[in-house]
């Protein structure tokens, strides 16, 4: 099903998707990937602070190219999920609604996500020329010195993806490997 959501994600919009749905954002997201995340969490065991109110919020796996001359960003495609594992049930369990990425995610992470009521998207991988033309804006908010890795705000209008796993942890990788497993060869 094609569905259209706002972020910041509420919790009835995260309860409403299902693992297949084809979903457009629109509104407010951040990206973060691996050098971002250990910052993340290295603030977070010494006491301090997020750079972001995580709260209700969409994290783009993601780290752009250099923009062209007259572009908002460069190419934005997806990052492989799994290397934020480690880092993800602590902000899902502060609150983070969503994450888009690529790729499979741990155990650890479905039980955040069916914890905590949130929801991961996957974003086509090789797509992020595509993607980046649902970019209206970039700022840096946090680590700059980290170049492409640096935290971003991006607003974006009807940004594709997929829910890959939703908010009570059916998982789209496994019953679409599962139901093409079961197609009766010729």
């Amino acid at each position: 099903m094609d569905r259209k959501i706002t972020a910041p994600m509420s919790e009835e919009d995260a309860a409403m998707l299902r693992a297949g749905d084809m979903v457009y954002i629109s509104g407010v997201i951040y990206t973060a990937r691996d050098a971002a995340h250990r910052r993340m969490a290295d603030a977070l065991a010494a006491g301090g602070e997020l750079p972001f109110d995580i709260r209700g919020q969409i994290i783009y796996y993601m780290g752009p190219t250099p923009a062209r001359e007259g572009r908002v960003i460069g190419a934005a495609g997806p990052t492989t999920a799994g290397r934020m594992d480690k880092y993800t049930p602590r902000l899902l369990d502060l609150g983070l609604r969503g994450m888009i990425g690529k790729g499979r995610r741990s155990s650890e992470v479905r039980d955040a996500i069916v914890r905590n009521g949130a929801v991961y998207f996957a974003a086509i991988g090789g797509a992020g020329a595509l993607l980046s033309k649902t970019i209206l804006s970039s700022e840096v908010v946090a680590y700059e010195d980290l170049g492409t890795e640096a935290v971003r705000r991006l607003t974006v209008k009807d940004f594709p993806a997929i829910v890959v796993m939703d908010h009570e942890g059916n998982d789209l990788y496994e019953t679409a490997q599962a139901k093409y497993c079961m197609k009766e060869q010729p």
